[in-house]
């Protein structure tokens, strides 16, 4: 079975959007095609079927997106998958990372004390906003 974990969009240098799509097995897909992006956001965490294809280019190889569609039944959280929503909240403050810190520089250096203090903010608020949203789905 295979669940939708986070949809994350990234705006290209040439201005385009590209969605990246992660499933529950650590998968990653990327799709340029809004459709497609916008509906697997809208199916995020729940269980789906998908369609995608493989492209070598150089030493890279991209999976890119073709289809999504929803499967029947429950929703991934029901079925047991992550239902923390501290825990899912900092997965996303850590992925947010990058962004949060405006580091220009991959390589510099952030104490544990500023990171910590620099994402726990926003995990706080992540995490109060999936709660609300659990709430509202009762």
């Amino acid at each position: 079975m295979i669940a939708i974990e986070s949809v994350r969009t990234i705006e290209t240098r040439g201005g385009n959007v590209r969605y990246v799509v992660r499933d529950t097995d650590g998968n990653q897909y990327t799709t340029f095609r809004e459709a497609i992006g916008d509906r697997a956001a809208e199916l995020e965490g729940h269980r789906v079927r998908i369609e995608y294809h493989e492209e070598q280019r150089g030493q890279y190889k991209n999976v890119y997106l073709d289809k999504v569609e929803s499967l029947p039944g429950k929703t991934a959280a029901s079925e047991g998958f992550d239902t923390d929503p501290e825990e899912a909240a900092w997965r996303t403050a850590v992925d947010a990372a990058p962004w949060l810190l405006g580091e220009s520089d991959p390589h510099a250096k952030t104490s544990p004390e500023e990171l910590y203090e620099t994402l726990k903010p926003f995990k706080d608020k992540v995490a109060e906003d999936i709660k609300e949203s659990d709430d509202d789905c009762r």
